[in-house]
């Protein structure tokens, strides 16, 4: 983590990062390049009060999410709320470590059991007490098919839960399942078993947790309130709540963000751009936090042009990644030539990306028949940065082939991955790639609930990893399905990730997370 404040100003580098500028990208793509945006009034000395007086703590976020239900949340704005008012099993850290949150400890008891042995005297929000029983009925939430959850699959390995004593759950699983704790810190959060299975409490809407903050209302389109649970546990690696009150804000657009933290509407805000961190660094604090993810297009295979793997590698060879790292996120991010990321399992620093060569580009697509290139679309979510999207459809286009891009709210993208109506092409992000085994299996595997994508030396070696019990062993055959994922690939490969939120600088003591949920916490650090 970085913080840059006020005394770094000089040290900012001027627009135009790069051999390539921002302007020339947006440029090919029919954008014009923006500009920061000040909005005068509030001074600091009136924020400051504000903040002291009132102990409340308003953060924007760029997506609501559709549901509180934590099976049906999948980006990390829902994971925020979500792991705000509820707490996981387990979490994973710096570095990847796993830690743990309710679960005292987790023991590998051999390679299909896995023991979980709760922390004693905590009660859910409504004073449910936390017990094995809130584990079974958790795990059996995500698992009902009249849940609908899209990580319903992954959770099958456990075929059942053994409630040994009150705070002692076994794990039987089908096969070995080395990723499963990686799974469970998103996913799986406990639900206090008689107030969620009571149709009349709506818990989607109303969500009780054992968390470090309480629920207040949801204004849906604006906002939700949580306080301060004054009873949390605490003393774990989640870390200890900073406010009396929270107010999730849902901002979609990034400028507008900006404008609040600078203008101390809001203390805390998500996505700042690169080409306006000197106006939040005016004014307040910006936070550059390395993320475990990737970013990337996602291509089929099941449909032409794209079943042609020289059209894929067109493709990669058609966009500068390095110009758009360069001019659009400041040099912010790793090129990758596949999916896996930095600290991550799989990743290899000695296989190198794809060459930038739209000449070779145009080459490969005369060679599968397309020697005057192609239409086709892409589509990216509204809270993802329209300039990034334009930058690669602008790329594609100089190698003759001409993108339409779709901007698309964000439960409609994840509702329509193996849509064959909707765009073939989508631009996303993904976090955190600690243990990549989520991604694999849902969007890289041919059985996977989100996959477009099949090659069959691929799916041996995502099989075989999913089950290799060894560390070593498992980044050994993940680094080898990144050679194939490179060769046929799997999409247009990007960077990794690098968050900036803007912060108040009367704002409380804050930790940021290397999965890039915004939490209202500060972790203890002694």
């Amino acid at each position: 983590m970085r913080r840059r404040g006020l005394l770094e100003e000089d040290q900012m580098e001027p627009n135009g990062w790069g051999s390539i500028s921002r302007r020339r990208l947006l440029a090919a793509a029919g954008l014009a390049a923006g500009s920061a945006f000040l909005v005068p009034g509030m001074s600091r000395a009136v924020r400051s009060a504000a903040l002291q007086r009132g102990e409340e703590l308003t953060i924007d976020l760029a997506v609501e999410p559709a549901t509180l239900d934590p099976a049906l949340v999948y980006e990390s704005d829902g994971w925020s709320v979500v792991h705000s008012i509820y707490d996981a099993l387990v979490q994973l850290g710096p570095g990847g470590a796993l830690e743990m949150v309710l679960a005292e400890s987790m023991t590998q008891v051999d390679p299909r059991t896995l023991e979980v042995r709760l922390r004693p005297d905590i009660a859910f929000h409504n004073g449910e007490p936390l017990d094995a029983a809130a584990v079974a009925f958790s795990i059996e939430h995500i698992r009902d098919p009249e849940t609908g959850s899209q990580i319903a699959g992954n959770f099958q390995v456990i075929e059942k839960v053994e409630e040994v004593d009150s705070l002692t759950a076994r794990l039987h699983l089908s096969e070995p399942a080395p990723w499963l704790p990686s799974l469970m810190a998103p996913w799986l959060v406990l639900l206090p078993p008689v107030y969620a299975s009571d149709p009349n409490n709506d818990f989607a809407n109303n969500p009780v947790g054992t968390g470090p903050y309480r629920f207040v209302r949801w204004a849906r389109g604006s906002r939700i309130v949580l306080k301060r649970n004054a009873e949390y546990f605490g003393q774990t690696a989640k870390g200890e709540p900073i406010a009396a009150g929270v107010d999730f804000r849902f901002v979609p657009d990034a400028t507008t963000r900006v404008t609040d933290v600078v203008s101390g509407t809001s203390q805390l805000v998500r996505g700042v751009p690169y080409d306006e961190l000197e106006t939040v660094v005016a004014a307040a604090e910006v936070v550059e936090q390395p993320i475990a993810g990737c970013a990337f297009v996602r291509v089929p295979t099941d449909t032409a042009p794209f079943d042609n793997v020289a059209v894929r590698l067109a493709l990669n060879h058609a966009v500068d990644v390095d110009a758009i790292i360069a001019s659009l996120l400041g040099g912010n991010g790793v090129r990758l030539p596949n999916l896996f990321v930095p600290g991550g399992l799989g990743y290899d620093p000695d296989l190198a990306p794809h060459a930038h060569d739209p000449e070779l580009a145009r080459q490969l697509l005369a060679e599968a028949g397309y020697p005057d290139g192609f239409s086709t679309r892409l589509a990216y979510t509204t809270g993802e940065r329209e300039d990034l999207a334009a930058a690669i459809a602008g790329q594609l286009g100089t190698a003759g082939i001409d993108v339409e891009l779709e901007p698309v709210e964000t439960a409609t993208f994840n509702a329509t991955w193996q849509d064959p109506e909707a765009a073939p092409l989508r631009l996303l992000t993904w976090r955190p790639l600690f243990d990549p085994y989520t991604l694999l299996s849902l969007v890289i595997s041919n059985t996977g609930f989100l996959s477009r994508y099949d090659n069959a030396e691929a799916q041996a070696l995502i099989e075989a990893g999913a089950i290799e019990p060894d560390p070593e062993e498992r980044d050994r055959v993940y680094r080898e399905l990144g050679v194939v994922l490179r060769d046929s690939p799997a999409g247009i490969y990007l960077w990794s990730l690098t968050s900036f939120y803007g912060l108040d600088r009367d704002a409380p003591a804050w930790t940021p997370r290397p999965d890039d949920w915004i939490l209202p916490l500060v972790e203890d650090e002694s």
